[in-house]
């Protein structure tokens, strides 16, 4: 029975998702890695910088890593590339075969790994599942209702963390295709960030359309090579993710394509986190170590790059070959 939850991460999400373990009845513990982000939850009960506004009454921060991990169930809420990281500061005072939730969305850069493999290396001692969907931080913190995919490697256990986690506003659904969960939620941030090139650029609502269209037949061909079941690629964590992110200036990558798009030939640096960044680079070699065409992937990889300017890229892909779209 999962009763206490940690939760390792102070930012937007990390909270947010500590709010929903709470709203589920959990007594939940937040780390953050900055003692100024624990200093201010618990002066005001709440999370300024990321999240003002909102109430995180009954949720106390701490920077001890140690004292967050005392739980039944973890929930990893830090971005893709600090994964690795942050699991191994974790992983001495991990309880053996604790659930460890991992809720970003990202392929590691260095090594093409999925984060439940980088857990997996990270802190062996933990059994890894993973949290995805569409879902803005800002919405689960509100209490506005979202539905998520838990997956794991047995259904037994991605049930347990649902009913765990599951609430009158948050509700999640067991799912034990963790490569189809995780492929999904990070090939999606890519096409997030196409789609707002498109925007930005003006293209119309007929190509944005077009574009999503063709990426999410991209993700299911990347997803599938790798094992993944097609049913995984079209729920909650796919397709579900890629509509949200594909048209929603909430979401980060979508906002940034946008930029991108606006400036044309000069690719702006981001203001925030962009997850789509490091995964565009490395969806696209895994995807040619793969032998999968990706050409919506490789024209955002190029233009992030500097090696194509946006009217480049989009020329590029409407001149190749005419074809059945089947495939």
């Amino acid at each position: 029975m999962i009763e206490t939850v940690g939760v390792l991460g102070g930012g937007a999400w990390g909270t947010a998702l500590a709010l929903a373990a709470a709203r589920a009845g959990r007594t939940v513990r937040l780390w953050a890695r900055d003692p100024a982000t624990v200093a201010a939850i618990d002066a005001t009960h709440e999370n300024p910088r990321y999240l003002p506004g909102i109430r995180l009454d009954h949720i106390p921060a701490t920077a001890n890593i140690a004292v967050a991990l005392r739980a039944d169930m973890i929930i990893l809420a830090v971005p893709a590339q600090a994964v690795r990281s942050v699991a191994a500061i974790a992983a001495p005072y991990l309880a053996h075969r604790v659930p460890l939730v991992v809720a970003a969305k990202g392929i590691e850069r260095a090594t093409g790994k999925r984060m439940t493999e980088v857990v997996a290396e990270a802190a062996p001692e933990a059994s890894p599942a993973v949290l995805s969907g569409p879902s803005f931080a800002a919405d689960v913190a509100r209490g506005l209702p979202t539905a998520v995919t838990i997956a794991a490697g047995e259904e037994a256990a991605a049930m347990a963390l649902c009913h765990a986690l599951g609430s009158a506003s948050f509700r999640p659904y067991a799912e034990t295709d963790v490569t189809g969960v995780e492929v999904g939620g990070a090939v999606k941030n890519v096409l997030a960030i196409a789609a707002g090139i498109v925007s930005g650029r003006g293209l119309g609502a007929s190509a944005l359309a077009a574009m999503v269209a063709r990426g999410f037949a991209e993700l299911r061909r990347l997803g599938e090579a790798i094992g993944a079941r097609p049913e995984t690629l079209m729920g909650l964590s796919g397709l579900g993710d890629l509509v949200l992110t594909a048209s929603s200036v909430q979401s980060r990558n979508f906002a940034y394509g946008r930029a991108v798009g606006a400036a044309g030939g000069d690719v702006p640096a981001p203001t925030a986190l962009v997850e789509g960044i490091e995964t565009a680079f490395v969806t696209r070699d895994l995807a040619r170590r793969l032998h999968v065409a990706m050409p919506i992937v490789d024209a955002v990889a190029a233009v992030l790059s500097r090696k194509l300017t946006v009217d480049a890229a989009v020329e590029g892909l409407m001149a190749r070959p005419i074809r059945r779209e089947a495939g």
